[in-house]
């Protein structure tokens, strides 16, 4: 079954409101709830697909997986009860990652191999213009003859047979989030390549350098709503300025913590080395930092997940309140130009006392008067190639003799990023207060995620501020063929699905609000 609907439509409300009439009818166990980010199965208490797989953050790129076999008891265990499965955000679900989950399932069930995930009833939620996976192809991707050849395609062929098995589709179509009906429209024609002239025009209206506007940066509310950007580089350059202006406001000195850079087990101490891998971006170093400037008060991200019961998950937001360290002469030995002469560099930070608002804590913890949580060191390993630090007859030495330049290297630094600025990506399924958007689309090819993912996390127009001068023909991005031709397929399935399954709920058309491209 699928549950399509554009941002703010109700998806997660409705997940919630199934979870809990599984728990008012004592069949809580029955109910599975999975999503591909760490953001989104928070938002409905679920996991993220990648957990249940037994795949970490970095592993997973390399698409390893626990082995399950047939017998293996506390797989079985965990899908004894399980009867339905939700899959939340599946515009950002692979292919690959859901042949994986599909075979474990089966596996867990022992089933026929030809009855999809074991016999459990899927339902997938999301809306598939909003982003796709990362370096995945998405569910409605058609693979071709010629693609069924590796293991991998194999898996995508057989996840594009499940998909296509789906016989089941609800739309949902009443707007729950955004209270601006002209700005509901606009969203409507921009997710589908329609927007009008008086569209663009509207939305000039909300550039910052507009004089009518009188909105300032500078003030209060937008110099607290984070800026939304395309990319992970322009986000910490964005974070690193908006801390030291912080700070300079505050009349502080900008303290900034240093990651400890490992090899071999040892401390890192060749400076050019040391200094190269320090400025890496944190989308280079599994999330974390080299450097985090901090100030008192900084919103922040986490960038890992330490208790998603909680909600404290990757991308879960915080306001930073305090740091606890220790003294140490390494904290002198550092200097990078991104930062004053004058900067605090500490090398050795205990942990960071943050405050998660939307944390879930425990009823006998309720009276604390914030929702302050010490967030400790974390260890993360990445890879690092070396080739651009060698002398040039060394690279060439290595590529002749097909040795690797790539060398491990271990991280330990505070899990936290600040979140003045978020990439495009991370906001997806949220929703946001106020919000800084830029609409001039990054070099290569767009999607038309990338155009209506970030006005369409505000519930109003009022809500958005647009950074700097835009084209019309931003406005103008279609969705791909197979896209539309995946929104089409369910569209006729939604037009049957009441015939076949007569409840009250069908008294209304479920496709009046908007349309999303016309059907021939």
């Amino acid at each position: 079954m699928c549950v399509p609907g554009c941002g703010g439509t109700g998806k997660s409300q409705l997940i919630r409101g199934m979870t809990q009439y599984f728990q008012i009818i004592k069949r809580g166990k029955m109910l599975r709830k999975l999503a591909p980010t760490s953001i989104a199965a928070a938002e409905i208490d679920g996991l993220t697909i990648h957990s249940f797989l037994g795949e970490s953050r970095k592993n997973s790129k390399k698409k390893q997986t626990r082995t399950f076999r047939p017998g293996d008891t506390k797989l079985e265990n965990e899908w004894r009860h399980v009867k339905y499965l939700i899959i939340d955000e599946m515009s950002m679900v692979g292919l690959s990652l859901l042949a994986r989950l599909n075979r474990i399932v089966k596996t867990a069930k022992h089933t026929n191999s030809d009855i999809p995930f074991g016999g459990v009833n899927v339902i997938f939620f999301g809306d598939y213009l909003q982003y796709s996976p990362v370096l995945e192809r998405p569910l409605y991707h058609s693979c071709t003859s010629s693609e069924q050849i590796a293991e991998r395609q194999m898996d995508m062929q057989c996840a594009q047979k499940l998909i296509s098995q789906m016989n089941c589709v609800v739309e949902l179509s009443q707007q729950m989030r955004t209270e601006d009906f002209r700005y509901l429209e606009l969203l409507n024609r921009l997710r589908s390549g329609q927007s009008t002239i008086e569209d663009y025009q509207l939305l000039c209206t909300r550039i910052v350098e507009n004089p009518k506007l009188q909105a300032s940066l500078r003030q209060k509310p937008w110099n607290e709503a984070p800026i939304l950007v395309f990319r992970n580089t322009l986000r910490t350059q964005i974070n690193n300025r908006a801390v030291l202006n912080k700070a300079m406001e505050m009349g502080l000195r900008l303290m900034v913590c240093v990651a400890q850079d490992y090899f071999q087990g040892k401390l890192i101490d060749d400076l050019r080395l040391r200094k190269t891998i320090l400025e890496l971006p944190d989308s280079k170093t599994e999330h974390l930092p080299g450097y985090l400037p901090r100030v008192p008060g900084m919103p922040v991200l986490l960038t890992e997940n330490v208790a998603t019961e909680l909600g404290l998950s990757n991308g879960t937001r915080g306001i930073f309140h305090q740091l606890v360290y220790e003294e140490s002469s390494a904290d002198i030995q550092f200097q990078d130009n991104n930062f004053p002469t004058n900067t605090k560099f500490i090398a050795q930070p205990k942990y960071a006392l943050v405050e998660f608002p939307n944390c879930k804590l425990d009823s006998e913890l309720v009276e604390l008067q914030t929702k302050s949580i010490p967030i400790s060191i974390s260890e993360q390993t990445f890879l690092f190639d070396v080739k651009e630090l060698l002398a040039e007859n060394v690279a060439k030495a290595a590529k002749i003799n097909k040795k690797t330049t790539k060398i491990s290297i271990k991280r330990k630094a505070l899990p936290l990023i600040p979140a003045y600025s978020m990439t495009t990506h991370k906001s997806q399924g949220q929703t946001l207060g106020k919000i800084i958007i830029d609409l001039v689309m990054p070099p290569g090819s767009v999607e038309v995620a990338s155009v209506y993912v970030p006005p369409s996390r505000v519930k109003r127009l009022d809500d958005l501020l647009i950074i700097r001068p835009f084209e019309f023909a931003a406005l103008q991005v279609k969705s791909s063929t197979a896209q539309r031709e995946e929104l089409i397929r369910l569209y006729r399935i939604a037009k049957t699905t009441p015939k076949r399954f007569p409840i009250s709920m069908y008294n209304k058309p479920i496709f009046n609000n908007y349309t999303i491209f016309e059907l021939t």
